[in-house]
């Protein structure tokens, strides 16, 4: 159990002095603070999809082809996937370029997107159009209420739920909500994607394997992965709240890397907030998440909250649990409370009701 700390996330430090290319960069996109994002659109666009190529071409075989096909997972996996899937995330919620380069709003999901596995545009309909007006609770797709949170099992059931029947499911979504742009949207790009994997099946299978596919599945898992954290630890006599519905990691390297991403509570309680603003707000808010007894977590992010979750190391989590307020005396109060958050919460929602 930890007392609270200084945050040592980051947060918006102006250049002291701009770049020729800065300055030529940030003509075209919305918020400055948004820099950082450009630079890695450009990194990831000069490596990925060079590597991709270098794998269809009849030239390369034996294990130079493996010695790419590894060195694009490397890259696709460790060093972008989460950085990616952060800033498509944060640019899902705040427009990235001005209105007259609004078309290179669609660079990312649609272009650059696809090679980690995001069919185009689901995740805006998805995260966007669905989870957060639902905020975890009955009619949310990706809802974890239903699940009993620390079991291996029960992340299985909720894993094998969303792989297979989850564009289903938010199709059915869009279409109880009569949001038929949504539905489109959802359906052209998982369809597009999928006949894209069967057409460069027949140019060169394996090479599909590497660049689209397994992305795909590795995609989907990790997302599943970080909802079920997020979602893990929430009140059955108010799941509604943020405060008591999601967590809040601080303090990890996970933060800087994937642009305050562990400050999930701020952002179902303002999902447009700029991802620069959250420790600030979360400082300046302190007695909002002491009031609703908000669970904080100080030197470990989402991963760790799963594997420790799955694992039942309550140990572990409450060692790293923020004592906020002085409210809890021991580490096995604390215990008790994330155990009593874990709990499945029976709903009446037909659709889950059956998990």
């Amino acid at each position: 159990m930890k007392l609270l700390a200084n945050t040592t996330d980051p947060v918006y430090n102006p250049k002291a002095e701009l770049t020729a290319l800065d300055r030529f960069l940030l003509q075209f996109i919305k918020d400055k603070r948004d820099l950082p994002f450009l630079y890695l659109t450009i990194k990831i666009s000069l490596t990925l999809p060079v590597l991709a190529i270098l794998l269809y071409m009849p030239f390369l075989n034996g294990w130079l082809w493996f010695a790419v096909a590894v060195l694009y997972q490397y890259f696709n996996n460790i060093v972008f996937k989460g950085p990616f899937g952060l800033m498509l995330h944060c640019t899902s919620h705040r427009a990235f370029f001005k209105k007259k380069y609004r078309l290179m709003n669609h660079y990312l999901p649609w272009f650059i997107g696809p090679f980690f596995g995001q069919t185009p545009e689901t995740y805006y309909s998805h995260h966007i159009g669905m989870h957060h007006p639902e905020n975890n609770l009955e009619e949310d797709e990706s809802s974890t209420m239903s699940y009993q949170r620390d079991s291996l099992r029960g992340f299985g059931l909720y894993l094998a739920r969303f792989f297979f029947m989850g564009v289903y499911h938010l199709c059915l979504y869009f279409a109880r909500k009569n949001r038929k742009k949504l539905l489109i949207r959802s359906v052209r790009g998982e369809l597009l994607y999928i006949l894209m994997c069967v057409g460069l099946s027949f140019v060169n299978f394996w090479a599909t394997f590497v660049v689209f596919i397994l992305p795909f599945v590795i995609s989907r898992i990790i997302m599943m992965v970080g909802n079920w954290a997020q979602h893990a630890f929430v009140c059955k006599h108010d799941p509604g709240n943020p405060y008591k519905n999601s967590i809040t990691c601080i303090n990890t390297k996970y933060n800087h890397k994937c642009w305050n991403d562990g400050y999930h509570i701020s952002h179902h309680l303002k999902p447009s907030m700029h991802w620069t603003d959250h420790p600030v707000y979360f400082k300046e808010t302190l007695h909002e998440y002491i009031d609703n007894e908000a669970i904080v977590f100080d030197g470990i992010h989402f991963l760790h909250v799963f594997a420790y979750l799955v694992s039942k190391r309550y140990d572990l989590l409450a060692k790293h649990f923020v004592n906020i307020g002085d409210r809890y005396a021991s580490e096995d109060e604390v215990i008790e409370l994330l155990k009593f958050r874990t709990r499945r919460i029976p709903v009446t929602s037909p659709a889950m009701a059956t998990v």
